[in-house]
């Protein structure tokens, strides 16, 4: 079994590394590696730090993981210092809190699948994944408590985040390495890239001017003068 996470210990506390997929080869239907992976985290107490470095993976580890460190009876500080992405963010909304690397991003969207069959089968997995979908908005929800219409409005658009953003809208409470850094204006906003607003944003560029219709028929006013010549 490869497995995609590493502990480590130092002084204080544990240390928990997920980096690369999640779930790259295994743990739908393996019933030993989420039994492995919760043995290992109930090996000891105490606070942990989770560091997250992931482009994401399945859907169910993620869902696993999460209520595995949720149900954990100590703190549980996560840190993204790469990217947190599709099933990772998930993973990273168990933290007690949520730090990001200045550096670092954080990715949401709709979740994916393959599907082969009629189209009752392709009805099913449009079902399937609509109430997945419906799923991670809870744990989206939980932490951030943006209302579930906008948080799926997110995902619709596959939005990327810096921290700044991140930290704005409630998936991240704070960046790293910014005790001393200067707060900032009221009225800063952070920023993020929509895939649906760009792709929107490219058509309406290249759309063909509207034509201005030429008005067919004669004008009104000439028609009130003509019927005033007739009647005299």
């Amino acid at each position: 079994m490869k497995k995609f996470w590493n502990w480590a210990k130092n002084e204080d506390e544990r240390v928990l590394y997920l980096n690369g997929a999640i779930a790259d080869e295994t743990w739908w239907g393996d019933e030993v590696t989420p039994a492995v992976f919760k043995d290992e985290l109930l090996a000891g107490n105490g606070p942990i730090t989770v560091w997250i470095n992931s482009p994401g993976g399945d859907c169910i580890a993620a869902a696993q993981i999460y209520n595995m460190l949720m149900d954990y009876t100590g703190a549980v500080t996560v840190k993204i210092d790469g990217i947190a992405a599709s099933a990772a963010s998930v993973i990273a909304m168990a933290g007690t809190r949520v730090l990001m690397s200045p550096t670092s991003l954080m990715m949401i969207h709709n979740p994916l699948t393959i599907a082969i069959g009629d189209s009752e089968e392709m009805q099913k997995a449009v079902a399937m994944l609509d109430e997945v979908k419906e799923s991670i908005i809870n744990a989206y929800e939980i932490k951030t408590g943006l209302s579930r219409v906008k948080l799926s409005h997110l995902m619709d658009a596959e939005t990327w985040m810096n921290a700044k953003k991140a930290v704005e809208l409630g998936f991240a409470d704070d960046i790293l390495f910014q005790a001393d850094a200067q707060p900032e204006p009221d009225d800063f906003t952070g920023f993020a890239f929509s895939r649906r607003a760009v792709t929107a944003s490219l058509l309406d560029k290249v759309k063909p001017p509207q034509a201005t219709a030429k008005p067919k028929g004669t004008p009104a006013e000439p028609l009130y003068k003509r019927l005033d010549l007739i009647s005299h």
